[in-house]
C-alpha cells in the first residue's frame, strides 16, 4: 500500500524545469536551485510543498522543496525520486547519528544535523546533554518540524526539544520568529560537557543554539599549546577556550568579551571546573582594548605581554558586500595582537564566514605580520569540528578556518 501511495505522490509531483547549462551544478552535489536557473514549473505549486527537478532534457535530477519567495526555490533533497515523509526523515538521521558516533564518540553534545552537510537543506539539530535545540531555516522543513521532532523523539530520547528559530536567514523564507519548547519540559538553563570540562548555558538565549560546538576539537588543540603561557583570549563568549587552555596548564588565562552576561556565565564556568584562580574576564568592546593596548607616544614601543592570543570572533560578513570591510577587520584585530605576542609567542585564530576563504584569510594575516614587522612561523591548521561535515561540492558548508602561528622574528 505504501509503495503504491508513494508512486501516486511521485507521478502527481509538479516539475521544475531547469534552463540549459544549470543542471551541472546540481549534478555535482550542490542542493540549492536559483530561480534565475529555472526555465518554468510544469504545474501551480504551493510554497513549501516537495517538488522534482529535472533538466531541459527531462533527465530527473531529485525531489526537494519549493518556495516561490525565497531566492533559494527549491532545496533538494534526494537525487531519487522518494517519498519525503516521516520514514525519510528517519533513516537521513539516524545515518548523520552513526556520523557524529563515529567521529566524536566520546561526545555527549554536538550538532546532530547540519543542514546541507547532512542532505536535509534548512535543517540543524544540536544535542546539548539530553535535550536537543531545533533550527528550520526553510520553510518545507518548517512546515514539517512537527513530524521532524517526533522523529528525533523516537531516535534520541530527549527529555526537551527547544526551537530557536530566532535566525536572520528565516526572513528570507517568509518566515517569523519563533522561539519555544516544542516538546517535554525545559526552562532554558543547562550544564553541558565538553572534553571533561562543564559549561552553563541557556539555551533560549544568546549566540546560536548555546555553545560554539563547532569548535569542540579546537578548544582541545589549542589547549594543548597553552602549558605555562599568558594567554589573552579575545571574543571568549562563556570561556571555551580560556577554560581548556587553564586546565591545560596555562598561567593565567585573560578573557575579553563585549556581552555582560556572557562574561558573568563565563566566570561562574570557570568556579564550577575549579579554574577561577587562573581566568580572569572583562566586559569589554575587543577593537577598543586591543587599540587601548597598542597606542603608543612617538618613540615608543609596544611592550609585548602574552605567550598566546586567541582571536575567535563573530563573523564580521553577512554578505558578499561587506568582505572589504570585514578583511579591514580582521587586518586590525591581527596587527594589535601580533604586537601583544611576545617572541616566540603564539597566535591562534579562526574565521567563521563562509565569504572569506582559507588563502584569503591567511593573506590578511601575514599583511598584519608585515605592517607589524614580525615573521610568522605556521604551526597549525585547524577546520571545524567533524560533526559539521564539509561536502566540497557544497562550498558553504566550509566555513570555520583557524591557524597557528608562532612569532618567529
Amino acid at each position: 500500500m505504501r509503495r503504491t501511495t508513494c508512486l501516486q505522490s511521485m507521478e502527481t509531483l509538479a516539475t521544475v524545469l531547469l534552463k540549459p547549462g544549470q543542471a551541472d551544478r546540481i549534478v555535482a552535489g550542490h542542493p540549492w536551485i536559483y530561480s534565475a536557473s529555472i526555465l518554468r514549473v510544469t504545474s501551480p505549486v504551493a510554497d513549501g510543498a516537495v517538488v522534482q527537478v529535472k533538466d531541459h532534457r527531462q533527465r530527473l535530477l531529485g525531489v526537494g522543496f519549493y518556495n516561490s519567495k525565497s531566492k533559494i526555490n527549491v532545496r533538494l533533497l534526494s537525487n531519487q525520486r522518494v517519498l519525503i515523509d516521516g520514514a525519510f526523515f528517519e533513516e537521513r538521521i539516524r545515518s548523520a547519528l552513526a556520523l557524529r558516533q563515529k567521529h566524536l564518540p566520546e561526545a555527549s553534545s554536538f550538532r546532530v544535523i547540519n543542514s546541507e552537510s547532512d542532505f536535509l537543506s534548512g535543517l540543524i539539530c544540536d544535542k546539548y546533554e539530553d535535550v536537543l535545540v531545533l533550527q528550520t531555516s526553510a520553510l518545507g522543513m518548517d512546515q514539517r518540524k512537527g513530524e521532524i521532532a517526533a522523529v528525533l523523539q523516537r531516535i534520541l530520547e530527549p527529555r526537551a526539544i527547544v526551537e530557536r528559530n530566532d535566525v536572520a536567514s528565516r526572513k528570507f523564507e517568509g518566515l517569523p520568529v519563533s522561539n519555544s519548547v516544542l516538546s517535554g519540559s525545559f526552562a532554558g538553563e543547562l550544564e553541558v560537557q565538553l572534553n571533561g570540562l562543564f559549561f552553563r548555558v541557556n539555551l533560549l538565549e544568546g549566540h546560536k543554539t548555546g555553545l560554539y560546538l563547532d569548535q569542540q576539537q579546537n578548544y582541545s588543540l589549542v589547549g594543548k599549546i597553552s602549558a605555562g603561557a599568558q594567554v589573552l583570549d579575545c571574543f571568549s563568549f562563556l570561556g571555551g577556550f580560556a577554560l581548556h587552555a587553564a586546565r591545560a596548564g596555562a598561567a593565567h588565562v585573560h578573557g575579553l568579551e563585549q556581552s555582560e552576561q556572557a562574561v558573568a556565565t563565563a566566570a561562574e564556568n570557570a568556579r564550577r571546573n575549579g579554574l577561577s584562580g587562573k581566568c580572569s574576564f572583562e566586559q569589554v568592546n575587543v577593537f577598543d582594548w586591543l587599540k587601548a593596548q597598542t597606542a603608543t607616544k612617538p618613540h615608543e614601543k609596544v611592550i609585548p605581554r602574552f605567550d598566546l592570543i586567541i582571536l575567535d570572533p563573530p563573523s564580521f560578513t553577512r554578505n558578499r558586500a561587506s568582505i572589504p570591510d570585514a578583511l579591514r577587520g580582521y587586518k586590525e584585530i591581527h596587527l594589535r595582537a601580533i604586537k601583544l605576542l611576545k617572541p616566540g609567542g603564539t597566535l591562534a585564530t579562526f574565521c567563521c564566514s563562509h565569504h572569506i576563504d582559507t588563502p584569503t584569510f591567511q593573506k590578511v594575516i601575514l599583511d598584519a605580520a608585515y605592517d607589524a614587522h614580525r615573521i610568522l612561523r605556521r604551526t597549525a591548521i585547524y577546520a571545524q569540528s567533524p560533526d559539521h561535515p564539509v561536502i566540497p561540492a557544497i562550498p558553504e558548508t566550509e566555513y570555520l578556518k583557524g591557524f597557528s602561528f608562532e612569532v618567529a622574528g
